[in-house]
């Protein structure tokens, strides 16, 4: 037998570019609706609310610091914000005070020391005190044994 014939050079493909609609067609295609937006809780200052505007309307999560830079209150700021649906389909409202100067009526009204997390129904009445950051489900699973939040779980069914 003879000799081997070497390989062949190898062949560049190139890939044809995407078919599109012609723009006619593209103008008379149904355009699909945005994503529906999950609401979203208020995030106010103390300054910006009264407990007296929420009442029988939204509970409130108020969360006090001595300072904007407390580690406690970044902590507990990330977590609500990280995970707002929740708090938004349970009627909350999330309020911050992180000034003891202004001496907010929140602030007069509850008396915080330093860090303080505090979690009020609809009926104005405080829930829970905390004096650390708390995680979202803890927070879910304490405003979902208020006797308020039982019975709207009757009324419309659970919350997702």
């Amino acid at each position: 037998m003879g000799a081997s014939a070497p390989p062949p050079p190898p062949v560049r493909v190139e890939r044809a570019a995407p078919a599109r609609p012609a723009p006619q067609a593209e103008a008379r295609m149904p355009q699909a609706a945005p994503p529906a937006a999950r609401p979203q809780p208020a995030y106010l200052l103390a300054r910006e609310v009264t407990p007296e505007q929420l009442l029988y309307r939204s509970r409130a999560v108020v969360i006090f610091a001595d300072t904007p830079a407390d580690p406690a209150f970044a902590v507990q700021m990330a977590a609500l914000h990280g995970q707002a649906g929740p708090l938004a389909d349970r009627d909350v409202v999330v309020i911050s005070d992180t000034d003891p100067a202004e001496r907010s009526v929140w602030r007069q009204r509850l008396a915080p020391q330093g860090f303080s997390l505090v979690i009020i129904d609809k009926d104005g009445q405080v829930k829970q005190r905390k004096p650390q950051p708390r995680d979202m489900r803890e927070i879910i699973r304490i405003i979902d044994t208020f006797p308020s939040r039982l019975e709207e779980i009757a009324r419309r069914g659970p919350a997702p």
